[in-house]
Protein backbone atom coordinates (compact mmCIF):
# COMPACT_ATOMS: atom_id res chain seq x y z
CA UNK A 1 0.00 0.00 0.00
CA UNK A 2 1.72 3.13 -1.22
CA UNK A 3 1.26 6.86 -1.43
CA UNK A 4 -1.73 8.69 -0.09
CA UNK A 5 -3.52 5.56 1.13
CA UNK A 6 -0.59 4.75 3.40
CA UNK A 7 -0.67 8.36 4.55
CA UNK A 8 -4.29 7.87 5.65
CA UNK A 9 -3.37 4.73 7.61
CA UNK A 10 -0.82 6.74 9.61
CA UNK A 11 -2.64 10.04 9.75
CA UNK A 12 -6.22 9.25 10.74
CA UNK A 13 -5.54 7.19 13.92
CA UNK A 14 -3.26 9.99 15.21
CA UNK A 15 -5.93 12.68 15.41
CA UNK A 16 -6.99 13.62 18.93
CA UNK A 17 -10.15 11.50 19.24
CA UNK A 18 -11.53 13.76 21.96
CA UNK A 19 -11.67 16.68 19.51
CA UNK A 20 -11.81 15.20 16.02
CA UNK A 21 -14.01 12.54 14.43
CA UNK A 22 -12.34 11.66 11.13
CA UNK A 23 -14.05 9.64 8.40
CA UNK A 24 -12.65 8.56 5.06
CA UNK A 25 -14.63 8.37 1.83
CA UNK A 26 -13.27 6.57 -1.23
CA UNK A 27 -14.92 7.33 -4.55
CA UNK A 28 -13.90 3.89 -5.81
CA UNK A 29 -14.45 0.31 -4.72
CA UNK A 30 -12.47 -1.45 -2.04
CA UNK A 31 -9.26 -3.15 -3.13
CA UNK A 32 -6.28 -4.85 -1.53
CA UNK A 33 -4.54 -1.62 -0.61
CA UNK A 34 -7.30 -0.57 1.79
CA UNK A 35 -7.02 -3.71 3.90
CA UNK A 36 -4.79 -2.04 6.48
CA UNK A 37 -7.22 0.85 6.88
CA UNK A 38 -10.06 -1.54 7.73
CA UNK A 39 -7.83 -3.34 10.23
CA UNK A 40 -7.16 -0.05 11.99
CA UNK A 41 -10.88 0.47 12.52
CA UNK A 42 -10.97 3.61 10.37
CA UNK A 43 -14.49 4.70 9.37
CA UNK A 44 -14.43 4.18 5.59
CA UNK A 45 -17.20 4.45 3.03
CA UNK A 46 -16.63 3.14 -0.51
CA UNK A 47 -18.85 4.87 -3.05
CA UNK A 48 -17.91 2.45 -5.87
CA UNK A 49 -18.43 5.16 -8.49
CA UNK A 50 -16.77 5.56 -11.87
CA UNK A 51 -14.49 8.43 -12.78
CA UNK A 52 -17.15 10.82 -14.10
CA UNK A 53 -20.24 9.33 -12.45
CA UNK A 54 -22.61 12.23 -11.65
CA UNK A 55 -24.19 10.14 -8.88
CA UNK A 56 -20.99 10.72 -6.89
CA UNK A 57 -22.31 14.14 -5.92
CA UNK A 58 -25.55 12.80 -4.44
CA UNK A 59 -23.67 10.04 -2.61
CA UNK A 60 -21.23 12.53 -1.07
CA UNK A 61 -24.06 14.84 -0.04
CA UNK A 62 -25.77 11.97 1.80
CA UNK A 63 -22.58 11.11 3.71
CA UNK A 64 -21.90 14.72 4.64
CA UNK A 65 -25.45 15.11 5.95
CA UNK A 66 -25.51 11.78 7.80
CA UNK A 67 -22.15 12.35 9.49
CA UNK A 68 -22.69 16.09 10.02
CA UNK A 69 -19.33 16.89 8.45
CA UNK A 70 -17.70 20.22 9.35
CA UNK A 71 -14.55 20.13 7.17
CA UNK A 72 -13.81 18.53 3.80
CA UNK A 73 -10.16 17.55 3.18
CA UNK A 74 -10.01 16.49 -0.46
CA UNK A 75 -7.38 14.41 -2.30
CA UNK A 76 -7.45 13.65 -6.05
CA UNK A 77 -9.25 15.14 -9.05
CA UNK A 78 -12.58 13.42 -8.46
CA UNK A 79 -12.65 14.23 -4.76
CA UNK A 80 -11.59 17.85 -5.23
CA UNK A 81 -14.17 18.38 -7.97
CA UNK A 82 -17.22 16.71 -6.43
CA UNK A 83 -16.10 17.58 -2.90
CA UNK A 84 -15.88 21.31 -3.54
CA UNK A 85 -19.33 21.14 -5.11
CA UNK A 86 -20.57 19.55 -1.89
CA UNK A 87 -18.78 22.22 0.13
CA UNK A 88 -20.43 24.94 -1.92
CA UNK A 89 -23.90 23.42 -1.52
CA UNK A 90 -23.58 22.83 2.22
CA UNK A 91 -21.44 25.84 3.16
CA UNK A 92 -18.64 23.62 4.45
CA UNK A 93 -14.95 24.67 4.32
CA UNK A 94 -12.98 22.70 1.73
CA UNK A 95 -9.25 21.92 1.59
CA UNK A 96 -7.73 20.89 -1.74
CA UNK A 97 -4.68 18.66 -1.12
CA UNK A 98 -2.54 18.12 -4.24
CA UNK A 99 0.03 15.31 -4.39
CA UNK A 100 0.98 15.51 -8.07
CA UNK A 101 2.99 18.08 -10.01
CA UNK A 102 1.94 17.54 -13.59
CA UNK A 103 2.49 20.36 -16.05
CA UNK A 104 -1.14 20.90 -16.95
CA UNK A 105 -4.68 19.53 -16.66
CA UNK A 106 -7.33 18.62 -19.26
CA UNK A 107 -9.56 21.45 -20.45
CA UNK A 108 -12.59 20.10 -18.59
CA UNK A 109 -10.65 20.02 -15.32
CA UNK A 110 -9.60 23.64 -15.90
CA UNK A 111 -13.26 24.57 -16.36
CA UNK A 112 -14.16 22.80 -13.11
CA UNK A 113 -11.22 24.27 -11.20
CA UNK A 114 -11.99 27.80 -12.35
CA UNK A 115 -15.64 27.45 -11.35
CA UNK A 116 -14.81 25.88 -7.97
CA UNK A 117 -11.94 28.17 -6.95
CA UNK A 118 -14.25 30.46 -4.92
CA UNK A 119 -15.24 27.40 -2.85
CA UNK A 120 -11.64 26.43 -2.10
CA UNK A 121 -10.64 27.71 1.33
CA UNK A 122 -7.02 26.60 1.19
CA UNK A 123 -4.87 24.44 -1.11
CA UNK A 124 -2.10 22.27 0.30
CA UNK A 125 0.78 21.10 -1.90
CA UNK A 126 3.31 18.41 -0.97
CA UNK A 127 6.27 20.25 -2.57
CA UNK A 128 7.12 23.61 -4.07
CA UNK A 129 6.82 22.31 -7.63
CA UNK A 130 3.42 20.88 -6.70
CA UNK A 131 2.41 24.31 -5.39
CA UNK A 132 3.41 25.80 -8.75
CA UNK A 133 1.17 23.22 -10.43
CA UNK A 134 -1.71 24.11 -8.11
CA UNK A 135 -1.34 27.81 -8.89
CA UNK A 136 -0.66 27.64 -12.63
CA UNK A 137 -2.65 24.58 -13.74
CA UNK A 138 -5.33 24.13 -11.08
CA UNK A 139 -5.95 27.88 -10.95
CA UNK A 140 -5.83 28.35 -7.17
CA UNK A 141 -4.45 31.78 -6.19
CA UNK A 142 -1.03 31.84 -4.56
CA UNK A 143 -2.52 33.50 -1.46
CA UNK A 144 -4.60 30.34 -0.87
CA UNK A 145 -1.76 27.86 -1.53
CA UNK A 146 0.56 26.43 1.12
CA UNK A 147 3.41 23.91 0.87
CA UNK A 148 3.04 21.30 3.61
CA UNK A 149 5.49 18.41 3.70
CA UNK A 150 4.26 14.98 4.66
CA UNK A 151 5.99 12.55 7.00
CA UNK A 152 6.14 9.00 8.31
CA UNK A 153 5.72 7.35 11.72
CA UNK A 154 9.22 7.83 13.11
CA UNK A 155 8.64 5.18 15.77
CA UNK A 156 8.14 2.63 12.97
CA UNK A 157 10.90 3.63 10.57
CA UNK A 158 13.64 5.18 12.68
CA UNK A 159 13.82 2.63 15.50
CA UNK A 160 16.96 0.51 15.80
CA UNK A 161 16.58 -2.92 14.25
CA UNK A 162 18.44 -5.96 15.53
CA UNK A 163 20.76 -7.95 13.31
CA UNK A 164 18.26 -10.81 13.57
CA UNK A 165 15.41 -8.65 12.27
CA UNK A 166 17.45 -7.43 9.31
CA UNK A 167 18.65 -10.95 8.54
CA UNK A 168 15.05 -12.18 8.55
CA UNK A 169 13.98 -9.38 6.20
CA UNK A 170 16.84 -10.17 3.83
CA UNK A 171 16.02 -13.87 3.93
CA UNK A 172 12.39 -13.09 3.09
CA UNK A 173 13.59 -11.40 -0.10
CA UNK A 174 16.13 -14.13 -0.84
CA UNK A 175 19.19 -11.91 -0.38
CA UNK A 176 22.24 -14.11 0.08
CA UNK A 177 25.18 -13.37 2.35
CA UNK A 178 27.63 -11.04 0.63
CA UNK A 179 25.09 -9.64 -1.82
CA UNK A 180 24.64 -5.86 -2.00
CA UNK A 181 20.91 -5.10 -2.15
CA UNK A 182 19.76 -1.97 -3.98
CA UNK A 183 16.04 -1.40 -3.61
CA UNK A 184 13.19 0.91 -4.38
CA UNK A 185 9.59 0.75 -3.16
CA UNK A 186 7.39 2.44 -5.68
CA UNK A 187 4.44 2.46 -8.03
CA UNK A 188 5.28 1.04 -11.44
CA UNK A 189 4.33 4.23 -13.23
CA UNK A 190 6.02 6.42 -15.85
CA UNK A 191 6.88 9.15 -13.36
CA UNK A 192 9.02 6.81 -11.27
CA UNK A 193 11.64 6.22 -13.99
CA UNK A 194 12.07 2.55 -13.17
CA UNK A 195 13.10 1.70 -16.75
CA UNK A 196 16.24 3.77 -16.13
CA UNK A 197 16.93 1.75 -12.98
CA UNK A 198 16.65 -1.49 -14.98
CA UNK A 199 19.05 -0.11 -17.59
CA UNK A 200 21.46 1.05 -14.88
CA UNK A 201 21.26 -2.34 -13.17
CA UNK A 202 22.63 -4.08 -16.28
CA UNK A 203 25.68 -1.83 -16.17
CA UNK A 204 26.17 -2.22 -12.42
CA UNK A 205 26.04 -6.01 -12.29
CA UNK A 206 28.60 -6.25 -15.08
CA UNK A 207 31.05 -4.42 -12.85
CA UNK A 208 29.85 -5.62 -9.44
CA UNK A 209 28.32 -9.10 -9.87
CA UNK A 210 27.24 -9.29 -6.23
CA UNK A 211 24.92 -6.33 -6.66
CA UNK A 212 21.24 -7.25 -6.70
CA UNK A 213 18.26 -4.98 -7.43
CA UNK A 214 14.79 -5.16 -5.89
CA UNK A 215 11.78 -3.34 -7.32
CA UNK A 216 8.94 -3.51 -4.79
CA UNK A 217 5.46 -2.50 -5.86
CA UNK A 218 2.74 -2.95 -8.45
CA UNK A 219 1.51 -1.02 -11.42
CA UNK A 220 0.69 -1.01 -15.14
CA UNK A 221 4.33 -0.98 -16.28
CA UNK A 222 5.23 -4.32 -14.69
CA UNK A 223 5.10 -6.38 -17.94
CA UNK A 224 7.23 -3.82 -19.80
CA UNK A 225 9.81 -3.65 -17.02
CA UNK A 226 9.99 -7.43 -16.76
CA UNK A 227 10.52 -7.66 -20.52
CA UNK A 228 13.26 -5.05 -20.34
CA UNK A 229 15.04 -6.97 -17.56
CA UNK A 230 14.81 -10.19 -19.60
CA UNK A 231 16.19 -8.48 -22.69
CA UNK A 232 19.17 -7.30 -20.65
CA UNK A 233 19.74 -10.83 -19.30
CA UNK A 234 19.51 -9.65 -15.71
CA UNK A 235 18.05 -12.93 -14.46
CA UNK A 236 17.84 -13.03 -10.67
CA UNK A 237 20.00 -9.90 -10.40
CA UNK A 238 16.82 -7.84 -10.80
CA UNK A 239 13.90 -8.99 -8.65
CA UNK A 240 10.31 -7.81 -9.06
CA UNK A 241 9.14 -8.31 -5.49
CA UNK A 242 5.52 -7.22 -5.98
CA UNK A 243 3.29 -5.95 -3.17
CA UNK A 244 4.86 -6.14 0.31
CA UNK A 245 2.68 -5.44 3.30
CA UNK A 246 5.48 -4.70 5.79
CA UNK A 247 7.25 -1.82 4.05
CA UNK A 248 9.51 -1.01 7.00
CA UNK A 249 10.85 -4.57 7.17
CA UNK A 250 11.35 -4.66 3.40
CA UNK A 251 13.22 -1.35 3.45
CA UNK A 252 15.45 -2.55 6.28
CA UNK A 253 16.74 -5.35 4.01
CA UNK A 254 18.28 -2.92 1.50
CA UNK A 255 21.88 -1.73 1.65
CA UNK A 256 20.94 1.32 -0.40
CA UNK A 257 17.72 3.01 -1.57
CA UNK A 258 17.44 4.24 -5.16
CA UNK A 259 14.97 6.79 -6.51
CA UNK A 260 15.20 7.04 -10.34
CA UNK A 261 12.16 9.34 -10.57
CA UNK A 262 11.43 11.61 -13.53
CA UNK A 263 9.01 13.83 -11.61
CA UNK A 264 7.58 13.72 -8.10
CA UNK A 265 5.48 15.47 -5.53
CA UNK A 266 7.37 14.21 -2.53
CA UNK A 267 7.30 10.41 -2.37
CA UNK A 268 6.38 8.83 0.95
CA UNK A 269 9.09 6.24 0.37
CA UNK A 270 11.79 8.94 0.40
CA UNK A 271 10.67 10.02 3.88
CA UNK A 272 10.77 6.37 4.93
CA UNK A 273 14.32 5.89 3.63
CA UNK A 274 15.48 9.06 5.38
CA UNK A 275 13.91 8.04 8.68
CA UNK A 276 15.54 4.62 8.48
CA UNK A 277 18.90 6.15 7.66
CA UNK A 278 19.36 4.47 4.30
CA UNK A 279 22.09 5.69 1.95
CA UNK A 280 20.17 7.24 -0.93
CA UNK A 281 20.94 7.70 -4.62
CA UNK A 282 18.24 9.78 -6.27
CA UNK A 283 17.60 11.80 -9.39
CA UNK A 284 17.15 15.55 -9.50
CA UNK A 285 13.35 15.22 -9.77
CA UNK A 286 11.84 18.37 -8.33
CA UNK A 287 9.98 16.91 -5.36
CA UNK A 288 13.05 14.91 -4.31
CA UNK A 289 15.21 18.04 -4.34
CA UNK A 290 12.79 19.62 -1.88
CA UNK A 291 13.80 17.16 0.84
CA UNK A 292 17.20 15.73 -0.18
CA UNK A 293 20.54 17.56 -0.21
CA UNK A 294 23.21 16.35 -2.62
CA UNK A 295 26.34 15.16 -0.85
CA UNK A 296 24.75 15.47 2.58
CA UNK A 297 21.92 12.95 2.99
CA UNK A 298 21.82 11.66 -0.61
CA UNK A 299 23.74 11.61 -3.85
CA UNK A 300 21.83 13.26 -6.67
CA UNK A 301 22.18 12.29 -10.35
CA UNK A 302 20.49 13.71 -13.47
CA UNK A 303 17.13 12.34 -14.50
CA UNK A 304 16.93 10.01 -17.53
CA UNK A 305 20.65 9.22 -17.30
CA UNK A 306 21.08 5.49 -16.65
CA UNK A 307 24.83 5.79 -17.10
CA UNK A 308 25.18 8.41 -14.36
CA UNK A 309 22.90 6.38 -12.11
CA UNK A 310 24.98 3.23 -12.69
CA UNK A 311 28.30 4.98 -12.06
CA UNK A 312 27.01 6.45 -8.80
CA UNK A 313 25.66 3.11 -7.63
CA UNK A 314 29.02 1.45 -8.30
CA UNK A 315 30.72 4.27 -6.38
CA UNK A 316 28.34 3.75 -3.47
CA UNK A 317 28.98 0.00 -3.42
CA UNK A 318 32.73 0.69 -3.27
CA UNK A 319 32.47 3.44 -0.63
CA UNK A 320 31.28 2.03 2.72
CA UNK A 321 32.54 5.04 4.69
CA UNK A 322 30.57 7.41 2.47
CA UNK A 323 27.48 5.23 2.78
CA UNK A 324 27.81 5.40 6.55
CA UNK A 325 28.09 9.19 6.46
CA UNK A 326 25.05 9.53 4.18
CA UNK A 327 23.14 7.15 6.43
CA UNK A 328 23.80 9.19 9.57
CA UNK A 329 22.82 12.44 7.90
CA UNK A 330 19.70 10.85 6.44
CA UNK A 331 18.54 9.89 9.92
CA UNK A 332 18.93 13.47 11.09
CA UNK A 333 16.99 14.81 8.10
CA UNK A 334 14.32 12.17 8.57
CA UNK A 335 13.49 13.48 12.04
CA UNK A 336 12.11 16.64 10.43
CA UNK A 337 9.32 14.70 8.75
CA UNK A 338 7.21 13.13 11.47
CA UNK A 339 3.64 12.23 10.56
CA UNK A 340 2.50 13.29 14.02
CA UNK A 341 3.74 16.83 13.35
CA UNK A 342 1.76 16.80 10.09
CA UNK A 343 -1.38 15.70 11.93
CA UNK A 344 -1.02 18.46 14.53
CA UNK A 345 -0.78 21.00 11.69
CA UNK A 346 -3.96 19.62 10.17
CA UNK A 347 -5.74 19.78 13.54
CA UNK A 348 -4.84 23.45 13.87
CA UNK A 349 -5.92 24.20 10.30
CA UNK A 350 -9.23 22.36 10.75
CA UNK A 351 -9.98 24.35 13.92
CA UNK A 352 -9.22 27.65 12.18
CA UNK A 353 -11.55 26.79 9.30
CA UNK A 354 -14.25 25.51 11.65
CA UNK A 355 -14.14 28.61 13.83
CA UNK A 356 -14.19 30.93 10.81
CA UNK A 357 -17.18 29.13 9.30
CA UNK A 358 -19.14 29.24 12.56
CA UNK A 359 -18.31 32.91 12.99
CA UNK A 360 -19.89 33.59 9.62
CA UNK A 361 -16.62 34.76 8.07
CA UNK A 362 -16.17 34.61 4.28
CA UNK A 363 -14.58 31.52 2.81
CA UNK A 364 -10.84 31.17 3.12
CA UNK A 365 -8.47 32.41 5.75
CA UNK A 366 -7.53 35.77 4.29
CA UNK A 367 -5.06 37.54 6.54
CA UNK A 368 -4.58 34.53 8.81
CA UNK A 369 -1.05 33.48 9.70
CA UNK A 370 -0.56 30.03 8.18
CA UNK A 371 3.19 29.93 8.74
CA UNK A 372 2.76 26.96 11.06
CA UNK A 373 1.98 24.77 8.04
CA UNK A 374 5.53 25.05 6.70
CA UNK A 375 7.30 25.20 10.07
CA UNK A 376 9.74 22.53 11.20
CA UNK A 377 11.58 22.20 7.91
CA UNK A 378 15.22 23.25 7.71
CA UNK A 379 16.27 22.33 4.17
CA UNK A 380 19.98 23.00 3.68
Amino acid sequence: MHGVKRLFSWMIPRFDATRFNVSLVSLRKKDLSEETLDALGIDITYLERGKFDPMTLAAMLRIVDQKRIDILHLHGYGATTFGRMVGAMRGIPAILNEHANLTTTPWFQKVADKALEPFTDVALAVSQSTADFVINARLIPERKTQVVYLGVPLEEFSRDRSAEEVAAARAELGIAAGEFAIGTITRLHDSKGNNFLVEAAAKVVQERPKARFFLVGEGPLLPDLEAQARALNLGDRFVFAGFRRDVAATLSAFDLSAFPSLWEGTPITAFEALAMGKPIVATDADGLLDILTDGHDAVIVPRRDAGALARTLVWAIDSPAERERLSGNARVTGREYDILAFVRKMERLYEMLHDAAHAGQPRGLAGADLGFLSSGRTKR
